[in-house]
């Protein structure tokens, strides 16, 4: 028995914010009959975005611009809170800088262009957005000072988000089905445009005849061979932040069956530092984004060996968390030691430090910290208290040559290692406090892959994929979100991964929706089998 048959005007494959954007945007846009499929069950809705903190890097005029669309600022709170605007340069300058300028410059226009625009459109589609005072601000002298660039977030986080995309789709009509796994996408071979894809569901082919495909259904990142092939040796050990899910079939589904061109840095990924003791092959969706480890800025981290390996304070962590979990995969057995003192633990954030969460190392001095640390993992516990002294010295020098500098955590402070007294081989640039106060804190963290940068070449305008062969667009196929290759290069700013994924998903599904309405309509087409 051959495969039955389905039909609709646009098919989105991959249920997470770019699919849900692009399919919401395709309704907008004049589609009637818009069909969502994933390969994962409902109870794993979501793909990555479910597992994120919500966070959306967006150009804005500053607070004024954002109130109408957050849910959680009441009137006494916005007098009391700093927050400057981020303009259109301050984020495609932030895009370059991190990328080292390999960012495809229209992929990162049309991003920085239309975030502002994307994320209002966001809200009314239900999409709920706060200030995001619990990661992105410290209350200085009574007031809230946000940093980084990076305001808005979703209420929720991931899950909240998921939950707003699930609601507004089944508002709009748009048809979802899971458990639905892309098996083939199929061509018009004397026009070659996209007319179909062939599926699997509950064991049985389908073949879904469609006037348009978008291809949303992320990256490679929880396939360890696909990792260990692209990103090179060790990184099958990583750890997978997010959906077990990712596995990269749709990429390689459209280098075969269409000749998709390939795009971006295909050996980058977002890492972060996440907890040790995390599950290995996926995300768990009730901890989620909890795993993340990201308040190292506030102290040291420390190799096995005893050794730091990373400047904490180089950057705002917006800017470095994204790739200081490559540089912890590098380390000797993969795992390193985030190490506070008293002074810097109040300021760690609750849902990534709290007890319930994480296993915390805790002494009362640095021998005694470092030998609680050797029980789990450390090798050189004499090390370890020798890499702590030499760096609470050079602080302590630049503290006697500078003693009017003052510890900002919400700015770039330069409170700093070096002096002309004393000079590490490593510097921390900013925020460096002596580690000199018990109690002692330390967390044991790995890598966690998060999302893979390698994906196929598109068209900016459309989002339509190109040819590898003839290097034009291919009709009827477009991609978005991790699929998409070019934009991030070596590392990424903060939160604009889910702008993107809906930037560009509006423009997908707006593409979508009009290449569909300039095709014959279908009469009487026959649905064998309903998803």
């Amino acid at each position: 028995m051959g495969p039955t048959n389905e039909h609709c005007d646009i098919l989105v494959v991959g249920s997470g914010n770019a699919g849900f954007s692009s399919a919401l945007s395709a309704i907008e846009n004049g589609a009637r009959d818009v069909l969502v499929i994933d390969k994962c069950p409902e109870s794993w809705a979501g793909g990555n975005s479910f597992f994120t903190a919500g966070a959306f890097r967006t150009a804005h005029e500053g607070l004024r611009d954002l109130l109408p669309i957050v849910n959680n600022v009441d009137d006494g709170t916005q007098d009391i809170i700093d927050l400057n605007p981020y303009t259109n340069e301050d984020f495609a300058g932030d895009l370059q800088r991190v990328t080292a300028g390999r960012s495809d410059k229209d992929l990162g226009k049309i991003l920085v262009g239309e975030s502002n625009d994307t994320i209002k459109w966001l809200a009314k589609q239900g999409i709920r957005f706060q200030l995001s005072f619990n990661r992105q601000a410290y209350k200085v002298d009574g007031r809230f000072k946000f940093w980084g660039g990076l305001h808005l977030k979703t209420q929720d986080g991931g899950k909240g988000l998921i939950q707003d995309h699930l609601s507004a789709a089944r508002k709009a009509g748009i048809r979802i089905s899971f458990s639905t796994a892309a098996k083939q996408i199929l061509m018009d071979h004397e026009t070659g445009a996209v007319i179909g894809m062939l599926v699997e569901k509950d064991g049985q082919q389908i073949t879904i005849k469609t006037q348009a495909v978008v291809l949303a259904a992320g990256g490679f990142e929880a396939n360890p061979r696909m990792r260990s092939q692209y990103l090179g040796p060790g990184w099958d050990l990583a750890l997978v932040r997010g959906t077990p899910f990712n596995t990269g079939d749709l990429l390689e589904i459209a280098m075969r069956d269409v000749g998709a061109k390939q795009a971006g840095n295909w050996s980058g990924c977002h890492a972060t530092c996440w907890d040790a003791n995390a599950p290995p092959n996926s995300g768990d969706r009730e901890i989620s984004n909890e795993f993340t480890k990201s308040g190292y800025p506030l102290g040291l981290m420390i190799d096995t060996q005893g050794e730091r390996f990373v400047d904490e304070g180089i950057d705002l962590r917006n800017y470095t968390y994204a790739k200081f979990g490559k540089a912890i995969l590098q380390q000797p057995d993969g795992i390193a030691f985030q190490v506070w003192d008293a002074k810097t633990t109040p300021y760690l954030r609750s849902e990534e430090y709290r007890d319930e969460i994480v296993k915390k190392i805790t002494a009362n001095s640095i021998r005694e910290l470092a030998e609680k640390c050797s029980g789990v993992g450390l090798h050189s516990p004499h090390k370890f208290v020798k890499t702590i002294q030499r760096y609470n010295e050079a602080v302590y020098q630049h503290r006697r040559k500078y003693p009017d500098a003052k510890w900002d955590p919400s700015i770039k402070d330069g409170l700093s290692t070096q002096s002309e007294t004393t000079m590490l081989a490593l510097p921390k640039s900013n925020w460096a406090l002596a580690l000199d106060e018990a109690p002692f804190l330390a967390i044991k963290v790995a890598c966690g892959v998060t999302f893979t940068f390698g994906g196929l070449a598109v068209d900016p305008q459309s989002t339509a994929v190109i040819s590898g062969t003839t290097n034009r667009q291919i009709p009827g196929l477009f991609c978005v979100g991790e699929m998409m290759g070019g934009l991030f290069f070596g590392n990424y700013p903060g939160g604009s991964g889910l702008t993107s994924g809906a930037v560009f998903g509006r423009r997908a599904g707006r593409a979508a929706a009009n290449l569909a309405a300039k095709k014959p309509s279908r009469v009487n087409a026959p649905t064998v089998a309903k998803l």
